[in-house]
């Protein structure tokens, strides 16, 4: 009786009630109607061991660090570091809007804070320059997906703790595939630039004009820098690195630009405790929901059901990113990740498939999925910053959803493009 958890899981979010409160009474109940109430005293005794990680506390403070970022006028600084370098393209404000998500992804890690921050600056100017509206929202959508694929990423510390993988060996796995899909969309932006006659935005900066506005962006430009260098030469774990960033973007913004406040700290602390909140008790009501997984023996039935379809790893591949395609769709990736990766994971790595290659096809595809209508997170926050229709903005970026499908099926059947610097920094075999 207990696999029907996930159905009425389904049947829960179809319904509108949140996904927190779906993940713990779609097991609950069935664990009443089953007789076991014991195990509902460890269900709910899980809500608190899922949040009680070490590893975890990166989340919140990378969540600071980039709130920090974002009301200290680091963010306009990236901006006008892409202005200066791409600006001139036909197109120009467009690959600025993906050169900022992409410089962006190194500061905070995160879909939701790239479309509110640079959403609420480019989105107005885009359609200033005689840009549609709904077509600045989707394409900001649809690049704020690299933020959580480039390093620091929340879903792949979520991803590590779940599957016991390293942190840093994840992070670096994701580096190439975040520039692939921001060099894909601009393929797009090029493509349909020349077609529909898209404006330039400014004129072509010169060499001193790019160096002063490389300047300006050095400090936050290194952020990712010492993040990553740090966790790699040992100096820190990830959960330190994040802490690290949060003093750096402190000292950063008080001391060196000057552009924060100590006025400001209450409002930012407040946001990024919100927004921390909602993200770790979605991980405790997940790492509960997935207590019952494993007493209801889905994993193996899966598996089972899974293995019956073909032998093939290569289908087997292409039938998961279907599947992650369409769960995408309607789940967050935070918990997407932590109900399907214990059962999905080990099924893969028994086929041969490196385990950090699986976890950024399954990382990758579920982020996609944050701009993939009809429950894609970003489509909504898109919509508030730009006042524009979910359902306009959901039509304007299936083009740039469609290469991001394309670069899916390019890391899963090229394992070189993720597996190659971990690989040669010796943190993955």
């Amino acid at each position: 009786m207990l696999v029907w958890f996930l159905p009425l899981f389904l049947v829960f979010l179809m319904i509108g009630l949140p996904v927190f409160f779906g993940l713990l009474a779609a097991p609950g109940i069935l664990l009443w109607l089953n007789g076991q109430e014991n195990d509902i005293t460890l269900l709910y005794r899980n809500l608190y061991n899922g949040m009680d990680s070490f590893p975890l506390m990166a989340i919140p403070f990378f969540m600071l660090a980039g709130e920090l970022m974002n009301r200290g006028g680091i963010t306009m600084r990236l901006v006008e570091f892409s202005q200066a370098m791409m600006g001139h393209f036909r197109g120009g404000l467009a690959h600025v809007n993906i050169l900022s998500s992409m410089l962006f992804a190194g500061l905070s890690g995160s879909a939701v804070a790239d479309t509110s921050a640079l959403g609420s600056m480019l989105i107005p100017a885009m359609e200033k320059q005689g840009y549609t509206r709904r077509f600045a929202a989707a394409i900001t959508a649809a690049s704020s997906v690299i933020g959580p694929i480039i390093p620091p990423s929340g879903i792949m510390i979520i991803y590590a703790y779940v599957m016991g993988e390293s942190v840093a060996a994840l992070f670096l796995a994701g580096i190439v595939p975040g520039v692939l899909v921001g060099l894909g969309l601009m393929l797009m932006v090029k493509f349909q630039a020349d077609k529909y006659d898209f404006p330039v935005a400014t004129k072509k900066h010169s060499w001193g004009e790019r160096g002063q506005a490389s300047l300006k962006a050095f400090f936050p430009l290194m952020t990712p820098v010492i993040i990553l260098g740090g966790i790699l030469a040992g100096v820190f774990t990830p959960t330190e690195a994040a802490a690290v960033a949060v003093a750096y973007a402190l000292f950063i913004g008080i001391f060196v630009m000057r552009t924060l406040k100590l006025g400001d700290l209450p409002d930012v602390l407040n946001r990024a405790g919100i927004t921390s909140a909602v993200v770790l008790l979605l991980v405790g009501a997940a790492m509960a929901f997935k207590t019952v997984v494993s007493l209801s023996h889905a994993p193996e039935a899966m598996a089972e059901f899974v293995l019956s379809l073909t032998s093939n790893p290569l289908i087997l591949l292409f039938l998961i990113n279907l599947l992650l395609f369409v769960v995408g769709m309607f789940l967050d990736a935070g918990p997407a990740i932590i109900i399907l990766g214990p059962i999905l994971g080990p099924i893969f790595v028994s086929l041969g498939v490196d385990p950090i290659h699986f976890a950024i096809i399954m990382s990758v595809n579920l982020t996609v999925g944050l701009a993939t209508p009809p429950m894609g997170l970003v489509l909504f926050v898109a919509s508030s910053v730009s006042g524009e229709r979910v359902e306009t903005i959901s039509k304007a970026i299936l083009p740039f959803l469609a290469v991001e499908v394309v670069v899916i099926f390019l890391i899963t059947y090229v394992p070189a493009i993720s597996m190659t610097i971990p690989r040669l920094t010796g943190f993955a075999n």
